[in-house]
């Protein structure tokens, strides 16, 4: 009888007794079992492999009995020798509990061909042995010994050419070195090495090794096979990482053809038996680790290679290969040939380069890293580098229509969002309720949700981008006479692709889309699956408007399951990043994107100050509307700062009571607390963007203490004075160095829609290109056009017959 403990144990007990199979527990409550395998070891000794995964999961009543006997073994043996279902998604494979890692010669060689590259290889032992610890059961195929041998005997062989130097007038040069060096002598002499070198790199996590050495023969003879997965199974049953590699000493030279048979491959380098052992063993996960990113069409250094992220085995006749590693014995046909033989018998495979930082790692956390082989062919959506670079075609065919189709496509995803709201609506409403289900707050539901009202608020907004789209794009800026005859011309232009990245909000979607409409630029949207729904049902109509002016692929919604920073190590086909969310989701943007330009605010921390010339009447109202009316938005009011002298007047009671009928939980800045006995609670930084009905309540001595306080504690968004002091107020809005300073108005009015803009693509707190709400013209740069008949720019010298007159023209 099977029985599962608390701890994870697994424990098998046949009447009166009981035999521990394996500490199976760690890590495994967030995922359902998949299968159950049983392998024989000995007729009393069994150990077992389960696997996280996608359903099937262990039908007690059918694979095991009470008979008094334990497992059903013919039962259990049957499941276990069916095709198993295989990972369909780079996300899954986190759930890999049994991992075989091929370490290739490139890898771990150095470039000189002599020796290791330790720095490589001590990080993928790392990868390796937190792997380990985690609970999952590891293996390693390396490659290395001969490297490891040729450093040795090299110097062994330099030492002995000096002294027959010494000895003889014979020229005989340290260059010969390398070729009296024999592979097989090289191997014997590395292999002891290369183990005591892996024993002593994975002892600093406290993982136990052992080296297992295979010639191709022992997979041939079926006793030396078997006693070779035997031996394998009790490792990993004690928690031994088994390190593996062919015996290099002895190993024969390529044999023929390997007998035909289900678990049989033909065994010519470390690729082949790297996918044997995976298959053996029922692997979750094989990485076979090389010295290039992956899969390509062409050899990767051929003009025209693409990059295959994701493989399938009816994809072979497309790719052509390059010549193989020069410190290796397999090529890139050898890797794809033993990964699709292992994905065949239910092993998912990850072909990737070695040399790449925290490979191991960036491949178990679902990143798209290196060449995926699945056989899902219908869950394979487009690559997202697809996606841009059709987007920039379509930025291209945006550009070349006239403005008037432009316009007419944003009034008809204007007229869409009206005349399919009911879509909308029933799309939206299924994401509110899996996010009620979730217990998402108040203000991200208020976020996510969508109305008639602000479908038609939507609308209206897109009519007037659609109404100054005749105006954006070829907008004539500069127009300058160089000389006679030649005319330069400044117009705008749109960016290119940009790539908007979005939270819980899905009325964006629209917004940024007739945007990128306006501006002719092509566009890829990231949007939370918290609004998964509506954002499909909101790319639906999108699709159909732009579809109405030829541009289908210039807008694309990009549902793969890609990791952020992935998108973000797309400089090559992305030009602009605009995040568009919470203060971490910018941050984090805005430091992960090292090649990429991002426009966005990392927070919004917006002050209201109060002046002692202020209409205290005018005060609160605006007080109340910047902190109360949407408290989520990034413009919302966190720190109010009052003029010393309104401290003992009935407006700081007002005021305060104003918030508190609003529900505004208020905290009290530091000079604020010594003034009063018992005032509010102090605040924990004054650099906090609460996005909800809290705020701070900070005291300043005159104006130039307020400004001063802002430029220390303030994000650059959005500050607003109140006043009656004009040259108060205008001293104020000079003063500030924010992207908005508004006087005798609620910092609620930094906003596209508001601004007259239409709508923004975000707001920006950065101090290049644009700043502030960012609407079209945030979203268009500029070329220069020269016009000449014939000039060269050597007519120009110091002398020559044409001179510079640099005259500015009209724009017409």
């Amino acid at each position: 009888m099977l029985f599962l403990r608390k701890s994870g144990e697994v424990v098998l007990a046949s009447g009166s007794h009981g035999r521990r199979l394996a500490s199976l527990g760690r890590r495994m409550s967030k995922a359902p079992l998949r299968y159950l395998t049983v392998v024989p070891t000995s007729a009393r000794h069994f150990t077992t492999n389960l696997s996280l995964s996608t359903p099937h999961a262990v039908n007690n009543s059918s694979n095991y009995n009470d008979s008094g006997h334990g497992i059903d073994l013919k039962r259990a043996l049957q499941a276990a020798d069916r095709r198993r279902s295989k990972f369909t998604d780079r996300s899954q494979l986190k759930y890999s509990r049994r991992i075989v890692v091929k370490l290739g010669s490139a890898v771990i060689t150095r470039e000189d061909e002599h020796g290791l590259a330790l720095g490589r290889l001590a990080s993928i032992v790392e990868q390796v042995a937190e792997l380990q610890q985690e609970g999952r059961e590891c293996i390693m195929v390396t490659s290395g010994a001969v490297a490891f041998g040729k450093q040795k005997l090299t110097q062994e062989l330099l030492m002995s050419l000096s002294m027959r130097e010494t000895l003889s007038t014979t020229d005989t040069t340290r260059q010969d070195v390398k070729t009296f060096l024999e592979p097989r002598a090289a191997a014997a002499v590395g292999q002891s090495g290369l183990m005591s070198l892996y024993d002593a790199m994975f002892a600093q996590y406290g993982v136990k090794i052992a080296q297992v050495l295979v010639t191709k023969p022992d997979f041939y003879n079926e006793e030396t096979r078997k006693n070779l997965f035997t031996t394998l199974s009790e490792l990993l049953s004690l928690n031994i990482l088994p390190i593996i590699n062919t015996n290099d000493a002895v190993t024969p030279p390529p044999a023929p053809e390997a007998p035909s048979g289900k678990k049989v491959i033909a065994l010519k380098d470390n690729d082949s038996l790297a996918a044997m052992l995976a298959a053996e063993i029922q692997s979750d996960l094989l990485i076979l680790m090389s010295d290039v990113d992956g899969i390509y069409t062409l050899p990767p250094w051929q003009e025209g290679s693409k990059m295959i992220w994701t493989y399938t085995s009816d994809m072979h006749d497309v790719v052509q290969f390059g010549k193989k590693s020069k410190v290796g014995t397999g090529g890139m046909d050898s890797k794809v040939q033993a990964a699709t033989w292992a994905l065949d018998r239910g092993v998912s495979v990850v072909i990737c380069n070695g040399m790449q930082d925290k490979a191991i790692r960036s491949i178990m956390s679902g990143r798209k890293i290196g060449t995926f082989f699945t056989e899902a062919i219908n869950t394979v959506t487009t690559p997202t580098e697809v996606l841009a670079e059709n987007a920039r075609h379509g930025s291209r065919v945006l550009q070349a229509l006239p403005a008037e189709a432009r316009a007419e496509a944003i009034y008809k995803l204007a007229d869409l969002l009206v005349s399919k709201q009911s879509d909308i609506l029933d799309a939206n409403g299924k994401d509110i309720n899996e996010a009620k289900k979730a217990n998402t707050s108040g203000p991200l539901l208020d976020r996510l949700k969508l109305s008639p009202s602000k479908l038609k608020n939507l609308a209206v907004g897109l009519k007037q981008i659609a109404e100054s789209s005749h105006k954006n794009v070829g907008r004539v800026i500069r127009k300058t006479k160089l000389a006679e005859g030649l005319e330069l011309t400044q117009i705008t232009v749109p960016i290119g692709v940009l790539l908007v990245i979005f939270e819980s909000r899905p009325d964006c979607l629209p917004q940024v889309a007739a945007l990128a409409l306006s501006s002719a630029n092509g566009l890829l949207l990231k949007g939370g699956k918290e609004a998964a729904h509506s954002n499909r049902a909101l790319m639906d109509v999108v699709k159909e408007a732009i579809c109405s002016v030829g541009a289908d692929n210039a807008i694309s919604l990009i549902s793969t399951r890609e990791e952020i920073a992935d998108l973000l190590s797309m400089e090559k086909h992305i030009d602009l990043i605009i995040p568009r969310g919470s203060s971490e989701l910018v941050r984090s943007i805005q430091e992960k994107s090292q090649h990429i330009p991002v426009l966005g605010h990392a927070e919004g921390i917006c002050h209201v100050y109060v002046d002692n010339e202020a209409d205290f009447a005018k005060a609160i109202k605006i007080v109340r509307d910047a902190k109360c009316d949407y408290p989520a938005a990034c413009n919302a009011m966190e720190t109010l700062l009052i003029h010393e002298d309104l401290l003992k007047s009935q407006f700081f009671i007002d005021v305060c009571n104003a918030l508190k009928n609003e529900g505004v939980t208020v905290y009290s800045g530091p000079a604020l607390s010594q003034k009063l006995t018992f005032g509010p609670p102090p605040v924990k930084s004054l650099k906090t963007e609460y996005g909800s009905l809290e705020c701070a309540i900070e005291v300043v001595k005159d104006l130039q203490e307020a400004v001063d306080h802002i430029h220390t504690y303030g994000s650059g968004h959005t500050d607003v004075i109140v006043t009656e002091n004009r040259e108060k107020a205008a001293l104020f809005q000079r003063a500030v160095d924010s992207a908005c300073v508004f006087h005798n108005s609620s910092s609620r009015f930094a906003d596209g829609y508001r601004f007259g803009l239409g709508a923004e693509v975000g707001i920006s707190t950065a101090r290049i290109h644009a700043r502030g709400p960012v609407g079209v013209e945030g979203l268009l740069t500029t070329k220069w056009v020269l016009n000449g008949d014939g000039h060269v720019a050597s007519e120009f010298a110091e002398g020559g017959p044409c001179q510079f007159v640099h005259q500015s023209l009209p724009i017409d």
